[in-house]
């Protein structure tokens, strides 16, 4: 029940972004969105992106973050260009049962690698798009707390490939 909750502020928060951002007179908004504020410090390794077995279902991006900057941030979101959604979650042992949750933002520290890997914290790309073939590469955009982002490829993979 606390799950169905949580997804039903998620989506009411989104939905109302939405709104106020078709509000926005057009000459505030920014023009040049091919240059975002980049994260100083932050190295992305092991990146991919593995698809689903069954065509349409949620894929998951993997990889390694080092931060070394100086700043006190939390990863809050990662996108995935692409995806209808995207979701940082984590797998969890709940009442004797693995399941996956929706992941808090995650405190970067330097010195303290955050793995993202198959039973642990992943991202998932809800509604794939059918571009998507093994071999190509997917634009991963992580966003921390304090606004800045950071873009990397991650090589797509088909199911059952290495993760």
């Amino acid at each position: 029940m606390t799950m169905i909750k949580h997804a039903a502020c998620t989506a009411i928060a989104a939905f109302s972004l939405l709104g106020l951002a078709a509000c926005t007179d057009k000459a505030e908004a920014p023009t040049d969105t091919a240059s975002p504020v980049l994260v100083e410090g932050v190295t992305i390794s092991n990146a991919r992106l593995v698809l689903a077995p069954v065509a349409g279902n949620p894929a998951a991006v993997y990889f390694d973050l080092s931060y070394a900057g100086e700043a006190a941030v939390t990863l809050s979101s990662v996108t995935v260009e692409g995806a209808g959604m995207s979701m940082i979650h984590q797998t969890v042992a709940k009442d004797g049962a693995m399941t996956m949750i929706e992941a808090e933002p995650i405190a970067l520290s330097t010195g303290t690698p955050v793995t993202f890997a198959p039973g642990g914290m992943h991202v998932m790309a809800m509604q794939p798009s059918d571009a998507w073939k093994p071999g190509e590469n997917v634009k991963v955009t992580i966003t921390l707390s304090d606004g800045a982002t950071y873009n990397f490829d991650a090589p797509v993979r088909a199911a059952g490939e290495e993760r």
